[in-house]
């Protein structure tokens, strides 16, 4: 195309002044089409030496090519060149002005001088080209005015101008109006059904959206590749059963029609519209077999696998593309940047970071800035990520939100206060978003103060209240929750009582049984008008958490008899309830119920593993391990959990080994497990060769908890000396309990000089484990330090320091029964105390009997 036209260009200079202003205005014409400024001026310097520049022909011929090149430089100079200017001259520069976004403010100007001209007015073309300006400059009152000005012109009805309207209106979220005008069109076409159906979608009115696309087809309008451009997204939008099904038509339809399954455009919609609602084959079907992928449809795939949690594969995907040799744009960047972030890929964010440096225009753009930022704070490398912040040429309120979000998410308190508060003094307005940044921080550090001052903030400057969504009002509560702080929380629940949504309610009660409120927390679930299932497992949940029982089970049983099922969520609670209890009938209901609804959750199989081994049924729980193909961490760390806590540290080993052969990488807790393993069964030699693997073999710092294990464990085994020596090495400074433990082995072996060196260590960490003293009082009693005796009871008493009854509680005939040191509530007391008289009776008989 290039050479041929350069070849015409050539032949036209050629000829001279043989050459007619038609001849010069078709060329043109074909120069504008395919964008060939520089040709397109070569034959602008030929009509000034032919003497045609005079020519209004010639010049709308120009003045047109200088529009579509975008070359509005020369190209308002030539219109202030034209004497003569009519409707088209106007409407050609306007075109070429609203063409880009960076000149609305000029056509604007240009449109004032057009209706202050004599000699020409505004066309049904003016309108629909200015239209669209005030559209995306939010002035609706002068959209309104044109509007006004159409009415009085007779232009309203036609279809052009009417088009135009119904698209301003319904993007600006003015949907009466917009539905007016469309009625009022005298003569609807496909573009009128594409503006409405394409404006009730931008504000998110998918069910209208959908409605007028099924009228358009009953009034046998047929669609072209915009309409399925602007459908295909409502499909996606819609429920997602509705979504699928009305989207798979489309589909069919555009496989009808072969024009329209080889335009790229109604692809990519097709593309977008399956990867957007998570079916990944059918997307991947219609990529493999497109003719001509353009970059939307690279991008789509890119952004679509990484947006259904694809990472891996939206990596493929994106190599596959660049080594194509294609070039990527910002939208490519910011869909794989995710990507790298989740996959933790440092080394190929690096690389997309140094292709950015290498394109200007890229380095220019401030999403990709963000992104980047974004990335490396995700990765966790803050010193790179501030740098990229700063090198963001044009910081716009992301910028800011994602910097403070990333030391939010590492918790660094002073560059987060630094930040907001340079953020402040650069006079950039905070929005909800950085609102909520505010709050979950301060939330999740329990400052009161700051998150009063951000409540402050978003009332004032209105952000709070010009939310539609209660997002923001949601954070605010769980955040006062999470201060303990509910008299705010009550006060900002009761305030905003019409934005209050189902998740609104459900963080209250949460809030309430969080702080102990039960029973506000139970009178908000009663009188909630629409509960879902999160709702009833938040209260299940706060129950059981909260030691409360029964209240969980009877909310439970009522959750059944209101045929509502239950989800792992329910179970998790109840298997609280279950350890609790130590009712094994209970549990073995729970796991039946699980089998039946066929959850497949390996967290879950853990979860129901360890309560067995709390209730006592370890065959169960091996059973339950053993049917398990897909075994991850959390099995066996359940597993190693419950050999520990029966003492079986031989059988906690083998499962460590057999879970170091499977390559499933240990974390602190499955280490801390086969530790206590070794603790219980007093294997001292490998426990040292596991806690010397934690730094050696999977290169982790040994934790507090690991530390305590090993000193336990040797002195358990009248290792006390090498317990101190290791004791002394740890890291960080041991607490009372640890200090304790040892303390407890020195009595167990009469190791009275040990005993007094661990003693001191204790009495200064002023521990309120009233077991301390009272083995304290011991090992001084046992060395007849009576003074030492007396002493410790005095520190008792001064502590107020006293032992928590004794429990027990036994399971018989699906009811269970407590028993408390000192309690005489059992409602069969009597018939207990008879039978435990008697059986003391016959034991003393025996005993006589023996002696005879």
């Amino acid at each position: 195309m290039s050479e041929a036209l350069s070849l015409v260009v050539q032949r036209v200079c050629q000829t001279g002044s043989n050459s007619n202003y038609l001849i010069f205005a078709d060329v043109l014409k074909s120069c504008a089409a395919a964008l060939h400024f520089n040709l397109g001026k070569i034959l602008h310097c030929l009509v000034i030496k032919q003497g045609h520049s005079s020519c209004l022909f010639i010049l709308k011929a120009l003045l047109n090519m200088y529009a579509k090149c975008e070359v509005l430089d020369d190209c308002r100079n030539l219109f202030d060149e034209i004497d003569v200017r009519d409707t088209v001259t106007w409407n050609i520069i306007l075109s070429g002005f609203a063409g880009t976004r960076n000149h609305d403010d000029k056509v604007m100007k240009l449109f004032s001088l057009l209706r202050g001209s004599h000699n020409s007015k505004p066309s049904p073309v003016t309108l629909a080209i200015i239209l669209p300006v005030y559209t995306r400059l939010g002035c609706l009152d002068s959209g309104r005015s044109i509007h006004a000005y159409a009415v009085k012109s007779g232009l309203e009805s036609q279809t052009l101008v009417g088009n135009a309207l119904v698209s301003m209106y319904a993007k600006c979220g003015v949907v009466l109006d917009a539905s007016s005008v469309f009625c009022g069109i005298a003569d609807k076409d496909v573009v009128s059904y594409n503006a409405i159906i394409a404006g009730f979608a931008e504000i998110k009115l998918v069910d209208r959206a959908f409605e007028l696309f099924c009228k358009m087809i009953e009034e046998l309008v047929i669609p072209n590749y915009a309409t399925f451009a602007n459908i295909l997204p409502v499909c996606a939008a819609l429920r997602s059963t509705v979504g699928f099904k009305k989207g798979k038509e489309i589909h069919s339809y555009v496989l009808r029609r072969t024009e329209l399954e080889k335009e790229t455009t109604v692809t990519n919609a097709l593309l977008s519209f399956y990867l957007r609602i998570g079916k990944i084959r059918e997307a991947q079907n219609i990529f493999r077999r497109m003719k001509f992928r353009d970059l939307v449809s690279w991008n789509s795939m890119i952004a679509g696998h990484a947006g259904n949690g694809e990472w891996l594969k939206s990596l493929e995907i994106f190599h596959e593309f660049v080594r194509l040799g294609s070039i990527l744009d910002s939208i490519t960047l910011i869909s794989i940047l995710p990507a790298c972030a989740e996959l933790c890929h440092i080394q190929v964010g690096k690389e997309i970071h140094g292709y950015v440096f290498r394109h200007l225009s890229l380095c220019e753009e401030t999403s990709v800035g963000n992104a980047l930022v974004r990335f490396y704070a995700k990765c966790g490398y803050i010193e790179i990520a501030i740098r990229t912040f700063l090198f963001i040429p044009q910081k716009d309120l992301i910028s800011w939100n994602t910097m403070l979000d990333a030391f939010g998410e590492n918790l660094l308190e002073t560059q987060f206060a630094e930040l907001l508060y340079r953020m402040l003094v650069e006079e950039v307005k905070p929005d909800a978003v950085t609102i909520l940044t505010i709050v979950k921080f301060y939330g999740i550090l329990s400052n009161i103060s700051n998150i009063k001052q951000a409540h402050g903030y978003s009332l004032r400057s209105g952000v709070l209240l010009a939310q539609v969504e209660p997002t923001l009002v949601n954070s605010f509560l769980d955040a006062y929750s999470k201060c303990e702080n509910m008299e705010y929380a009550s006060k900002l629940f009761e305030n905003f009582l019409q934005k209050r949504n189902l998740i609104t309610c459900n963080s209250m009660i949460s809030g309430y049984l969080a702080n102990g409120s039960y029973d506000d927390g139970s009178m908000l679930f009663r009188r909630m008008s629409q509960r879902d299932l999160n709702s009833w497992n938040i209260l299940v949940r706060g129950y059981a958490l909260n030691e409360c029982p029964s209240e969980a089970l009877n909310l439970f049983h009522e959750l059944h008899c209101l045929d509502i099922k239950p989800d792992s969520m329910t179970i998790m609670s109840i298997l609280v309830v279950c350890g609790q209890m130590a009712s094994i009938h209970l549990l073995r209901q729970c796991h039946g119920h699980v089998v039946r609804t066929c959850f497949d959750d390996v967290h879950l199989k853990a979860a129901f593993l360890d309560v067995y081994s709390k209730c006592g049924s370890l065959n169960s729980a091996h059973k339950l391990y053993m049917s398990t193909s897909q075994k991850d961490l959390v099995m066996f760390t359940a597993m190693i959990g419950a050999y520990a806590m029966h003492g079986m540290g031989d059988k906690a080993i083998g499962v460590f080994g057999h879970m170091l052969q499977c390559n499933v990488k240990p974390d602190h807790v499955v280490m801390t497990a086969v530790l206590s393993a070794c603790r219980h069964a007093g294997l001292i030699n490998e426990g040292l060769i596991i806690f010397n693997s934690i730094d050696k073999v999977h290169h982790m710092t040994p934790s507090m908890e690991q530390y305590a294990c090993m000193v336990d464990l040797l002195a358990r085994g009248g290792r006390i000396k090498e317990a101190l020596s290791f004791l002394n090495q740890m890291p960080v400074a041991a607490n009372a309990n640890i200090w304790g433990t040892l303390l407890g082995s020195c009595k167990t072996h009469h190791d009275v000089d040990m005993g007094h060196v661990v003693a001191d260590h204790i009495l200064k960490n002023e521990t309120t484990d009233i077991g301390n003293f009272v083995i304290l009082s011991n090992l001084f009693a046992a060395d007849a330090k009576w003074e030492g005796v007396v002493e410790m009871r005095k520190l008792m008493k001064i502590r107020d320091l006293k032992k928590p009854a004794g429990c027990s509680w036994i399971e018989v005939g699906r009811s269970k029964s407590v028993f408390v040191a000192g309690d005489f509530s059992h409602p069969n007391r009597g018939l207990i105390y008879n039978i435990l008289s008697n059986l003391d009776g016959q034991i003393k008989g025996l005993y006589d009997f023996h002696l005879i």
